[in-house]
């Protein structure tokens, strides 16, 4: 593993140059403050309807159309949703200069070619393993989120440098940047989205708080089982590891968990684990994202209507009002 931190790394391949970040979501604004704060010149480019005009302004970024940032930068980060990119690229392509760098933080567009870049431009990865409110509040306290990088596309022989300043002037580097690929950063983050942290462990929880109250346990005692000792997991897995998590826990909760844990998660989970990652590498999850925008994403509502409505949510809400659930 290859792992760089800010002192291995050179700013000069980001001096004089300006910055253009599409998008001002999660990451785009987290990693749109944090350029600006490390000194980079940097424009936010949003579609003329954007709500998000304000908020940016306030922030002390300039804005402008996205047409007009990217045609006015020398490296343009992609940060809109992975579906949208592929029209956004054929809108500014014709605007972007000659040998410019375009970025992402995803590598599902070019992974999947969703975009067919230009040859005459470095394309380049730089992706935060986490969220962008985490990148900006590590940022603002001196430290660092984690963050693989790559270059696809080295048209100019300095994408490389281009791709780990950029690591370093949103704060990676001072957790370390991780060399990787498009393809295994793409495949990784969507197999973990789909079959582990946000798809598998939500139905556990679920799964587990239903499986109480069906058997007579109050939805409240259920929800502070099931649900609300999550974080003190997790808290301790990012302490002391998986195998230190276990040696935290009294040896009754091991002992349940060295017996309970395999027969859950068996060899039939294992094999619907990969083939969720068929559906990855396959391009069939990509095409699925790319039908259900184009068809104003009706699994989705359905999908986010049907959770709001859930038990578990019920109870979330009372907990929340008597301060019982954080």
């Amino acid at each position: 593993m290859e792992l760089l931190r800010e002192g291995d790394i050179d700013m000069a391949p980001l001096a004089g140059k300006r910055v253009a970040v599409l998008g001002y979501g999660n990451q785009g604004r987290a990693q749109s403050l944090n350029l600006k704060d490390s000194g980079i010149d940097i424009v936010v480019g949003l579609r003329g309807a954007s709500g998000s005009g304000d908020e940016a302004e306030a922030a002390g970024l300039q804005i402008a159309l996205v047409e007009e940032a990217a045609a006015s930068a020398d490296v343009i980060m992609f940060l809109a949703p992975d579906e949208a990119l592929g029209g956004i690229y054929n809108e500014v392509e014709p605007r972007i200069r000659k040998g410019a760098a375009i970025g992402f933080s995803h590598g599902l567009a070019i992974h999947f070619g969703f975009i067919a870049p230009r040859p005459d431009l470095d394309v380049y990865l730089v992706a935060p393993k986490g969220p962008g409110t985490a990148l900006r509040s590590l940022y603002q306290q001196g430290k660092g989120m984690v963050g693989l990088w790559s270059v696809s596309q080295d048209a100019s022989g300095s994408a490389r440098g281009i791709a780990l300043a950029y690591g370093k002037a949103i704060g990676c580097a001072r957790a370390g940047l991780i060399a990787s690929t498009f393809a295994e950063e793409c495949e990784a983050d969507l197999f973990n989205e789909g079959a582990v942290v946000w798809g598998a462990v939500p139905e556990i929880l679920i799964a587990g708080f239903d499986t109480l109250v069906d058997a007579g346990i109050s939805p409240e005692v259920a929800f502070l089982e099931c649900v609300g000792e999550l974080k003190l997991i997790a808290e301790l897995i990012e302490a002391r590891g998986i195998a230190g998590m276990r040696e935290a826990i009294s040896n009754t909760a091991e002992l349940g968990a060295v017996l309970g844990g395999p027969r859950i998660v068996d060899n039939h989970v294992r094999g619907r684990m990969r083939d969720v990652l068929k559906d990855v590498r396959s391009g069939r999850f990509a095409e699925r994202l790319r039908t259900e925008a184009e068809s104003g994403y009706p699994l989705l509502e359905n999908a986010r209507r049907d959770a709001r409505e859930r038990a578990v949510e019920q109870v979330f809400r009372e907990l929340q009002k008597l301060g019982g659930a954080s």
